[in-house]
């Protein structure tokens, strides 16, 4: 047996490299010292900042509530080792090694918990002004934009584009936000779910303008495709993210159709000793009978702790949960839980024109998918239905008076 593979084999001698020092990252460092492993720990992160969360980004850090995220975790106690600052420029799992700008890191198990990164619009890249949002840094920037009071114009009316317009309504900006398609959400909602949304702009004081390209920026101008032409005292683009794997180019680890890491249901990446979790990779589920790519903080959250049972030989259990995300949108808390591609039934649970409301989806009678606003109970309940796999009965699924759980069969 080679020195290597023996240093590979000695739990107490081997080496884990994360890379990426978000969410999944720091969740996987730490699950790795929750469940025994005793080996070295490096964490690898492009940005000079502690570690730190990212939904209060487009919140509390935004508005000047607070200075930062950081997460609550004493890395020096737990004995990872933070490597702050620097970027991972190449993969070569055939040595066991990262390369980074200040020389290789050997690795006897890698995790790669890159996260996802923000799609620019194109043509806007050295225009002044035209901002995104999923650093802190991006954050620290457009402080002062909201403090300022300017006009504001929020390109994309998906998830960030709709936190962003309400945090800087909250701030007293005038807010335009362009969507291309015909309505908020098109990309994650059916029309008919999407539709009672599109009110909730204008009770804030928005301008939603649907159907709606924009041709170009200019300074302190977005000129929209119709030659319309809106003031704009900042631009903030959110019209998606891809999967940050540009690193693994040559790495000859596999990458699906999004770019992302095609995980196993462990979590492991194509390549030996490699594992991948979080934004970055799909894994395959079979509650869905699909391949799943999650860009949501709970995926990051629930992941690593399979990741970590892997690397110590724990056999875990497949990775398949139930899909979890929430947004607080114009004075709304909306929940989301399950997957709904592949319903055959959709029924309300509510009015939607109202303050609180619910929207289920069935396949062959069972619960697959929540959508909940305001209808906390509903959320808890129902992600417990779908995690069971529970049969419902239809007509009492609809009546919003009843709790989630009666309607099983």
């Amino acid at each position: 047996m080679s020195e290597q593979t023996q240093e590979r084999t000695t739990p107490a001698g081997r080496r884990v490299v994360v890379v990426g020092a978000g969410m999944a990252g720091v969740q996987t460092a730490v699950a790795l010292r929750e469940q025994g492993f005793t080996g070295t720990v490096t964490l690898i992160g492009a940005e000079p900042h502690p570690p730190y969360d990212r939904p209060p980004l487009s919140k509390a850090v935004l508005l000047g509530k607070a200075d930062g995220a950081a997460f609550d975790v004493d890395f020096a106690a737990l004995g990872i080792e933070l490597r702050l600052g620097e970027e991972v420029r190449a993969v070569r799992p055939a040595d066991h090694e990262v390369d980074t700008a200040s020389g290789p890191v050997p690795y006897d198990a890698l995790v790669l918990a890159t996260g996802a990164e923000p799609i620019r619009l194109p043509g806007t890249e050295d225009v002044p002004g035209v901002h995104l949002l999923r650093t802190l840094d991006d954050a620290e920037r457009l402080r002062p934009v909201l403090a300022d009071q300017r006009d504001v114009v929020v390109v994309g009316a998906g998830w960030i584009g709709a936190e962003f317009a309400t945090a800087a309504r909250e701030a007293g900006c005038a807010v335009t936000v362009v969507e291309a398609a015909d309505r908020p959400l098109a990309g994650a909602l059916p029309a008919e779910v999407a539709a009672p949304m599109t009110g909730w702009y204008a009770d804030a004081g928005v301008v939603l303008r649907t159907h709606a390209r924009v041709a170009r920026v200019e300074p302190g101008t977005v000129v929209l495709d119709d030659g319309s032409r809106l003031p704009a005292g900042a631009v903030v683009v959110g019209v998606g993210a891809r999967p940050a794997t540009g690193v693994l180019t040559g790495s000859g680890i596999a990458l699906g159709a999004h770019g992302e890491i095609v995980a196993d249901d462990r979590l492991r990446a194509s390549a030996p000793d490699v594992h991948a979790v979080g934004d970055c990779a799909s894994f395959p589920s079979a509650r869905y009978g699909e391949r799943l790519l999650v860009h949501h903080w709970d995926n990051a959250l629930q992941g690593p702790r399979t990741v970590a049972a892997d690397i110590l030989g724990e056999a875990p259990v497949a990775y398949d949960p139930v899909p979890y995300f929430w947004s607080e949108q114009f004075g709304r808390f909306v929940q989301y839980a399950g997957h709904h591609a592949g319903a055959d039934t959709f029924l309300w649970r509510g009015d939607p024109t109202g303050p609180a409301w619910s929207v289920c989806w069935l396949r062959e009678g069972r619960l697959v998918a929540l959508l909940a606003v305001g209808r906390p109970r509903d959320l808890a309940q129902g992600r417990r239905l779908i995690e069971a796999g529970a049969a419902m009965d239809p007509a009492l699924l609809a009546d919003h008076a009843r709790p989630l759980k009666a309607a099983t069969l």
